[in-house]
């Protein structure tokens, strides 16, 4: 890497998205799942649950994104998918308190093995900040209970609206006193480091081959040229230096 300001060796912070690159959503809400339905004595098919509530995600925030609806955080248009799963799936009868509980394993994702260690090693030389479609409280209690060293839970609260959209990058990289060139999206998704490149960032692939399952299809690999391509957080520290 050269010292140009507009070349990888100018990032001075990594922007992550946290879903799926960060955290294992997945696995996290199939282990609570089970627990659940361990303690309710029912049967419940928690990889297809996990499944369905996450294939809500996108279609949830499309109002939000296309201007329909004002924007609301992540609790909110989880609990609403979750609303509409329950039946489907066995749990019409948790109540009120046990809803709410489960609606925030959110808050309560596990990260991937080499996720928090390889953060405190990309951490020496940079910046680290979520640049996720979480909420604030829900980045900051999941930090908590994975031990993810955030310096800056940024992303759609703050910009008060959901990724892909350009402010949600734009008011990221402003919160952090930074030009976009000085900061390098960090994502297992190619569609996230698309819309990150548009807005001026370098740009990091991680692959998560496992975040859908042992079928993913998707985002296995980087399909395009990124600045960085990286089997996991110690591989792109070890490529950033660190």
């Amino acid at each position: 890497m050269n010292d140009r300001n507009d070349s990888p060796a100018a990032v001075k912070a990594l922007c992550f998205d946290v879903f799926g690159t960060v955290v294992d959503w997945r696995g996290s809400v199939i282990r609570e799942c089970e627990a659940l339905s361990t303690t309710k004595g029912v049967q419940v098919d928690c990889e297809g649950f996990a499944d369905a509530w996450r294939a809500g995600y996108q279609p949830a925030m499309a109002p939000v994104r296309e201007n329909v609806r004002e924007y609301v955080h992540l609790d909110v248009l989880h609990r609403e998918i979750l609303d509409g799963l329950l039946a489907r799936f066995g749990l019409s009868g948790l109540n009120e308190e046990e809803r709410r509980h489960l609606n925030r394993v959110w808050h309560r994702l596990d990260g991937w093995p080499d996720a928090a260690e390889g953060m405190r090693r990309l951490r020496e030389r940079f910046l680290l900040a979520a640049l996720s479609n979480g909420h604030v409280a829900l980045i900051v209690n999941m930090a908590r209970h994975a031990g993810l060293p955030w310096d800056a839970p940024l992303g759609a609260e703050v910009a008060r609206q959901y990724k892909p959209c350009a402010e949600v990058y734009d008011t990221t990289i402003r919160m952090l006193g930074l030009l976009p060139q000085e900061t390098m999206m960090v994502a297992a998704h190619n569609d996230d480091l698309r819309a990150a490149r548009g807005r001026g960032m370098r740009t990091a692939f991680v692959a998560r081959p496992t975040e859908y399952g042992p079928r993913q299809t998707a985002d296995l690999e980087p399909d395009e040229a990124w600045d960085v391509a990286a089997s996991d957080f110690f591989d792109l520290a070890a490529q950033l230096g660190c």
